[in-house]
């Protein structure tokens, strides 16, 4: 499952990574790395962009970046 299909509230372990080049950096960099649990907390009101819980920090991020990290669901 990729993260943009999680649910409000819902915990999950990164898994994978896409992308490629800069947007690939970018989002490790960010955090976004395997192994890492999330939560989802919010999306905005038109449903782009998301916010999630990494790391103890709140990110947010474009449902088309949310699309290239798959997550593993308990």
């Amino acid at each position: 499952m990729t993260l943009e299909k999680m649910k409000i509230g819902q915990e999950g372990t990164i898994t994978k990574v896409g992308g490629s080049g800069n947007l690939r950096c970018h989002l490790l960099d960010m955090g976004l790395i395997p192994k890492t649990k999330v939560k989802i907390v919010k999306f905005a009101p038109m449903g782009d962009p998301m916010e999630i819980l990494i790391r103890g920090y709140n990110l947010t991020l474009r449902i088309a970046d949310a699309h290239l990290i798959e997550v593993e669901v308990p």
